[in-house]
């Protein structure tokens, strides 16, 4: 059970390199995978900041290196991106796989509190595992500075994750964010699976509830959702948000991008915003 990452892939792209690795993984129980992409390095001794992707329902740490175009930008920035797996894998518990958007593939970026599920950590193992990771075998990452992103159920991620850690991350980003899981089909069947019935114990898990909560918010948040998303109405509720971040004085771009749906297609467009959104606050 190798706790060091061995690396199992990697391609060149933009002067730099997308490197995959393999780790048994302590918080989770199984070995995970996870993608860095390292932008070419000025010098040697040279030090990148860090900006974590974490990607939405059914996705693994592959789909945003593949798909996004990220590396463009984050090559030309000098920042180094880290994907990780988006759920424990391979540990085979009953009705992990029976459906996409709960189980396997759908950790919600949580700790499960639930006897059955009490291996989805994954909370725990964006916030301290894999940083701790990071740091130990990764001299050329820079992990005093941190920014976090990401889509759908990792949007969620990311502004949950940031909200409860406004010391440790300089900026967060999201595209078309569940950023109100407690009024949602989605967050209902993960949260009450995950986290059982009692309602207060979901809001620590919800961007919404989090952000009356926060005081200090300073960095402004920036989201974009497509207006043609079919799951922006049931699912994601952004305008939730946008009213709690009035309300608590948070500074917010949220941007509607009119017929642009919830693929990878609109993530890609408008990537390059992002990295420079994290670009900006990593190097103050």
């Amino acid at each position: 059970m190798e706790t060091k990452p061995t690396e199992i892939s990697v391609s060149k792209m933009f002067d730099g390199y997308n490197k995959r690795y393999k780790h048994f993984s302590p918080t989770l129980g199984c070995s995970m995978t996870f993608h860095i992409y390292f932008p070419p390095s000025p010098s040697p001794s040279h030090k990148f900041p860090v900006l974590y992707w974490l990607s939405g329902l059914t996705c693994t740490d592959e789909n945003f290196i593949i798909k996004s175009g990220a590396q463009r930008a984050a090559s030309a920035e000098g920042v180094a991106l880290i994907a990780p797996d988006t759920s424990p894998r391979g540990l085979n518990v009953e009705g992990e796989a029976d459906s996409w958007d709960f189980g396997v593939g759908a950790g919600f970026y949580l700790n499960a509190t639930q006897e059955k599920w009490k291996n989805w950590r994954m909370y725990d193992y964006v916030v301290k595992e894999l940083p701790k990771l990071l740091s130990e075998n990764f001299p050329q990452l820079d992990t005093s500075r941190e920014s976090i992103f990401g889509h759908s159920m990792g949007g969620h991620g990311a502004l949950t994750i940031y909200l409860k850690n406004l010391d440790k991350y300089k900026s967060v980003s999201a595209f078309s964010p569940i950023a109100n899981p407690v009024n949602c089909p989605w967050g209902h069947k993960a949260f009450s699976n995950y986290l059982g019935s009692n309602k207060a114990d979901w809001e620590e898990y919800d961007a919404t509830s989090l952000i009356s909560k926060c005081k200090n918010v300073t960095a402004t948040i920036l989201i974009d959702q497509g207006e043609d998303d079919k799951f922006l109405q049931d699912q994601l509720l952004p305008h939730k948000f946008e009213e709690a971040c009035k309300s608590a004085n948070v500074p917010l771009i949220l941007r509607l991008q009119p017929g642009y749906d919830h693929s990878f297609y609109f993530i890609a467009t408008f990537i390059d915003d992002h990295i420079r959104h994290h670009a900006k606050a990593l190097k103050l």
